[in-house]
């Protein structure tokens, strides 16, 4: 049985997870927004315990691997998340060797982790070569070539996120101009549809409103409208037509597809697999993600990768967590 954890800018999630890769079972919890390294860490260890301590009902952790965000210092796992700036240089894998001692434990970028899972039992089964990505809080990805994932010099390859889509684009949290994460992930997709005059709510909750009148549900003056600008609330907007959120989500589609098509022509990819909120936008980002692939995939070895939506959900990044142990053969590069 292995102890799963997967870190990002919006949950963390714990789990039970059986060789086959089956999540026995799973926590999740907020991550504290603003909070500092101590209340981060204790977060996690409370999120934890329960499942160590067999209250959900199985006990005998072999091991523990998780996802986090990156960047990080690897394979020691000193984690400085972008997108979770209370842990700078925090020894993640120190913390867990104590709080579960006696046996190994293993720490990869949470995107990285998403990929093995999507390699291993996902849309890219079967791939000897493959880009697994997450558009979401953060965009990130890991790569897995002939069949093993690649480290890099520092083990922090696959950070898609930071490949350049347009060098006089918006900062980025890296300190650099024109990241694909700078105009993908989530918040800065919201705040640019702001920016260009999106009123959060307004078309979904129309449309939303007329239906439920003309159905007879509700009355117009007992309707409460959702105006929170969020991802999720954009897509909600655009796929009702709203012209600005429209726009925002082929700005975002486009960079995708541009950063998609570089990573091909680099690599020479088989299958890129996309996961997180915003990829379950569906056509209003997949449509002009192909587009701009298309645009810029010219030589037949490139023209033939397949871009699909990931197929694990949420407990992905458990299930590659696991895999670090599971199947180190193939995901696990460190001592």
């Amino acid at each position: 049985m292995i102890l799963a954890i997967d870190i990002g800018g919006t949950k963390l999630a714990a789990g039970l997870v059986a060789t086959d890769g089956a999540v026995l079972s799973s926590r999740r919890v907020a991550t504290p927004q603003g909070a500092d390294a101590r209340t981060l860490w204790k977060t996690l260890a409370d999120l934890v315990e329960p499942l160590i301590k067999g209250v959900e009902g199985v006990e005998g952790v072999e091991g523990v691997g998780v996802g986090c965000g990156g960047p990080m210092r690897w394979p020691e796992a000193a984690v400085s998340p972008l997108n979770i700036p209370g842990w700078r240089g925090f020894p993640l894998r120190d913390e867990l060797a104590r709080l579960v001692p006696g046996v190994q434990v293993r720490v990869h970028n949470d995107a990285v982790c998403l990929a093995i899972a999507e390699h291993w039992l996902g849309a890219g089964q079967g791939s000897a070569n493959m880009l697994g990505m997450v558009v979401s809080t953060g965009v990130g990805g890991g790569l897995v070539l002939a069949g093993r994932l690649v480290d890099g010099g520092t083990g922090n390859a696959g950070h898609v996120g930071h490949v350049v889509v347009d060098a006089d684009g918006p900062l980025c949290g890296c300190g650099g101009h024109g990241c694909l994460e700078a105009i993908a992930r989530g918040p800065a997709l919201a705040r640019w549809a702001l920016d260009q005059g999106w009123k959060p709510g307004r078309a979904s909750n129309e449309l939303s409103r007329a239906s439920a009148v003309q159905s007879g549900q509700v009355s117009v003056a007992l309707y409460q409208e959702e105006t929170a600008a969020t991802g999720r609330q954009l897509a909600a907007d655009a796929g009702a037509g709203d012209e600005r959120a429209l726009a925002a989500m082929r700005r975002a589609g486009r960079a995708l597809g541009i950063a998609i098509a570089s990573a091909t022509n680099l690599c020479d990819l088989d299958v890129v697999t996309i996961g997180g909120g915003i990829s379950q936008a569906g056509g209003l980002i997949f449509d002009p993600l192909q587009e701009a692939l298309r645009e810029h995939t010219r030589m037949e070895f490139a023209e033939r990768v397949r871009v699909v939506p990931a197929a694990l959900g949420q407990d992905a990044g458990l299930v590659g967590a696991a895999a670090l142990l599971l199947q180190g053969d193939h995901y696990w590069n460190g001592p």
